[in-house]
């Protein structure tokens, strides 16, 4: 039975491929679940359109990612978080933390996916943060 998928399967294929599967499979299995639906030449058509679409769509986004990693390049950034006596914060600065700070500070949208630090940040101080190949400080006061 030829399917089109509807999301990304492991081992199965990506979203929009057009599959032969065994028709229990799809009956019993995705096309309950919504992965699947069947394929006619109309929806293969449509679904062809869509992946074109999405992968432009991608390509924009992967661009725009690249030049704000660009940006990131020897920028500082300085936080105010609350702290002991000793220089330790109360609450760790996580990934999603980073990237919404980017966000709001530095008007820069990053994934927190792509954020590299080894451990959540739990002193104040200078800290290097990681993008991919760039590195910026974030200094937390």
């Amino acid at each position: 039975m030829r399917i089109i998928l509807l999301q990304d399967m492991p081992k199965i294929g990506r979203k929009y491929d057009v599959k032969d599967v065994s028709s229990g499979y799809a009956r019993n299995f995705l096309f309950p679940r919504g992965l699947a639906e069947l394929a006619t030449s109309d929806k293969i058509k449509l679904s062809e359109t869509k992946r074109k679409q999405t992968e432009q769509e991608m390509a924009i986004q992967d661009n725009i990612l690249g030049k704000n990693i660009n940006i990131l390049e020897g920028l500082t950034i300085e936080v105010k978080e609350k702290s002991n006596e000793k220089g330790h914060l109360f609450a760790g600065i996580h990934k999603k933390e980073i990237s919404k700070i980017l966000r709001e500070k530095n008007h820069i949208d990053i994934p927190a996916e792509l954020i590299e630090i080894g451990k959540p940040i739990k002193e104040i101080g200078k800290h290097k943060i990681k993008v991919k190949d760039k590195e910026f400080i974030l200094n937390i006061i």
